[in-house]
């Protein structure tokens, strides 16, 4: 294949469905040299791009259906985040090879995934080289609403949705798979259906767009955990001019994390493992009842995990003492 036949076989017929479905806003897709787009009046664009890399995000050899579906999800986490509306990507796809079969199951994975999320594929390129993935994605918010890094005060409570650490023992698994190494955790062996679901957890994450929709004008400051607790906590607060206090025993474990793992260890990946794309938010206190109902019709768990304060940095307590991790949240240049 050609790199056009490539994009028109893959990508190009089933993003221009996708836009003729009703994608908003949509005035030229795939096809020129730059799409045109049109944001409703009264909002702001909100434009989000990430890269994930062969053998750094994911394993070498790992599904491809599930690569697609990362290469977008990490950007609809960022969107999340800030309380916008996906509505468009690009895609920037340098691969070693053009393998039908492979790019049958990546495009299957990202196409599914944006359907879900009413995000129409509108443009990009592909190069032959390592195999790569970056995608840009664009939305909107209405003019003022979009939730930051900062706006929280002194006195409001850290919350976290869904659970962590799942992603961090997914990771795990898989490493042990590919390695043909039998899968065991520190409690011994696990059923698959555990497995299965933490694998899930890593392979397929699951943005929270819904939530981060509802969220807004409720949350004071919100942010995605892609580098992990410890990693990204500091940035919040930091943002704000505010100290971080945790209680670490309120971390939201799963009960499969709790099966596979032993206490410490899961306690461990829940501070540090990013790849659960779970939000972290702050509220004021007389918001979270709202913002908990919130959460709960989108059919999530939200779990308070400490407060904001005075002061700058992150204070971190275990069953009422002081608590120092031993883990890093993660840093591509550390």
């Amino acid at each position: 294949m050609s790199e056009f036949d490539l994009i028109d076989r893959y990508f190009g017929a089933n993003a221009a469905a996708a836009a003729a479905a009703g994608a908003a806003g949509v005035v030229l897709g795939i096809g020129d040299d730059a799409a045109l787009l049109r944001v409703p009046d009264g909002h702001d664009l909100v434009a989000a791009v990430d890269t994930i890399v062969s053998g750094r995000h994911f394993l070498e050899g790992a599904d491809a259906r599930a690569i697609g579906h990362r290469a977008l999800a990490v950007n609809l986490s960022d969107l999340a985040a800030m309380g916008a509306t996906p509505a468009w990507a690009t895609l920037a796809l340098t691969i070693p090879a053009a393998n039908a079969a492979w790019l049958e199951g990546f495009a299957a994975g990202l196409l599914a995934l944006a359907a879900r999320h009413g995000v129409a594929l509108v443009g990009g390129d592909t190069t032959c080289g390592p195999l790569t993935v970056s995608i840009q994605l664009l939305g909107f918010a209405p003019h003022g609403t979009a939730l930051r890094r900062a706006g929280a005060s002194a006195g409001d409570l850290i919350v976290v949705t869904g659970s962590l650490g799942d992603a961090g023992a997914g990771l795990r698994l898989a490493q042990t798979a590919s390695a043909a190494v039998p899968a065991a955790s520190a409690r011994g062996g696990v059923d698959e259906p555990i497995q299965r679901e933490l694998l899930r957890r890593f392979e397929f994450p699951t943005p929270r767009v819904e939530f981060g929709l509802a969220a807004r004008g409720l949350a004071s400051a919100a942010m995605d955990l892609s580098d992990g607790l410890v990693g990204d906590l500091p940035k919040l607060a930091g943002a704000s001019g505010l100290r971080a206090h945790v209680d670490v025993e309120h971390l939201p474990l799963s009960a499969a994390l709790r099966a596979f793992a032993s206490a410490d260890q899961a306690r461990d990946w829940a501070l540090a493992a990013g790849d659960d794309y779970e939000l972290l938010l702050a509220v004021a206190p007389e918001r979270l009842a709202a913002l908990t109902e919130a959460a709960e019709r989108c059919g999530l768990a939200l779990t308070r995990i400490g407060r904001l304060g005075a002061g700058m940095g992150v204070d971190w307590r275990l069953d009422g003492r002081e608590f120092l991790p031993n883990v890093l949240g993660y840093d591509h240049f550390r």
